[in-house]
């Protein structure tokens, strides 16, 4: 698996005052999914060593990161009876056992399993620390419905409460970590919560790739344009892990990439190929371009109350005259 790295972070071109804090360096591994589940485990036990022999602190994983991606079919009854438990499932027991060996923190994503009558469970993202300690989790929120992607037939959409949590882990020299979740990347609000919330860094495990229904259409670029441009919008660093590989139906478009504060990309992944992305990040560049663009203090939260407002699907583009037919997949 080849490393791609980045140590030396760019110029920060509105530093007004020195950093004291020195640059954290972190790791993520793009993976293609394999049958054999201890082929996979061995090659992402091995992608992650050689993060940690790199000097990286953590290495952040893809969505699902030990399954083959499910939503690129419908679900039949009951789909969360595959899914697992939190603590003692395969997921946290592959991510605490790597932690422990490269003296790592582990970032994973699993089909967490869940209490309830509607048979879904709950798309979750961990950070497991070098001794086995759970030091986060997050729930996926927002759940995509598109062809290809009927992830709304798997996954109960995470709770309102405590959403979008910051953990701010020693173990990572006490950086301000938000981990949300794939579809989650293409929503401003969730990265303004973070960014509010005073998050440094966010962490979007992500499976996406092509368009059955749009086989010509690549979106890749309006991917990756959303989230650096999130990043400007919030001072924040992105960490975006995904998967590469076809498993069927949909063909990941991999991409994976590191960007800061000033939507640089820091390092990227190629389409097609697996990969170690490392990369230094130079934390108090939140700062100093936050004191340039300071976003956070003039918005104007007395005039966003429509945002709030309950979703009518009934309007999918938008408050117009009458009901909307919008193309259901």
């Amino acid at each position: 698996m080849d490393i791609i790295s980045n140590t030396t972070p760019p110029e920060s071109f509105a530093r007004s005052r020195e950093s004291s804090r020195q640059p954290l360096r972190v790791a993520l591994v793009q993976h293609r999914w394999r049958n054999d589940a201890a082929a996979l485990r061995s090659v992402l036990t091995e992608a992650i060593g050689k993060a940690a022999a790199a000097g990286a602190t953590s290495v952040f994983l893809p969505e699902l990161t030990l399954s083959k991606y499910p939503a690129n079919v419908r679900a039949g009854a009951n789909p969360a009876q595959d899914a697992e438990d939190l603590l003692t499932g395969p997921t946290f027991d592959f991510a605490a056992a790597a932690a422990s060996k490269h003296g790592v923190t582990v970032h994973a994503s699993l089909y967490e399993r869940a209490d309830g009558d509607d048979g879904l469970g709950f798309n979750t993202a961990i950070l497991v620390s070098p001794t086995g300690e759970l030091l986060a989790r997050t729930r996926k929120t927002h759940i995509p419905i598109s062809a290809g992607y009927y992830e709304d037939t798997y996954f109960r959409a995470g709770p309102a409460d405590d959403a979008y949590p910051v953990y701010r882990p020693a173990e990572l020299d006490h950086a301000a970590v938000g981990l949300p979740t794939c579809w989650d990347e293409w929503f401003p609000e969730v990265a303004r919560l973070y960014s509010l919330a005073g998050a440094e860094i966010l962490v979007y495990p992500t499976a996406i790739g092509s368009e059955p229904t749009f086989p010509d259409f690549d979106h890749q670029p309006l991917w990756q344009h959303v989230i650096t441009g999130h990043g400007i919008t919030n001072g924040t660093f992105m960490v975006v892990p995904n998967r590469t590989g076809d498993e069927g139906d949909i063909t990941f478009y991999g991409s994976s990439f590191i960007s800061d504060p000033y939507g640089r990309v820091l390092v990227q992944a190629p389409r097609d190929k697996e990969a170690v992305l490392i990369a230094d990040l130079d934390l108090d560049q939140r700062k100093d371009w936050l004191d340039l663009f300071p976003f956070l203090t003039t918005r104007r939260p007395d005039t966003y109350a429509e945002l709030t407002r309950e979703v009518d699907v009934e309007r999918p583009y938008g408050a117009e005259t009458g009901v909307q037919n919008a193309a259901r997949p």
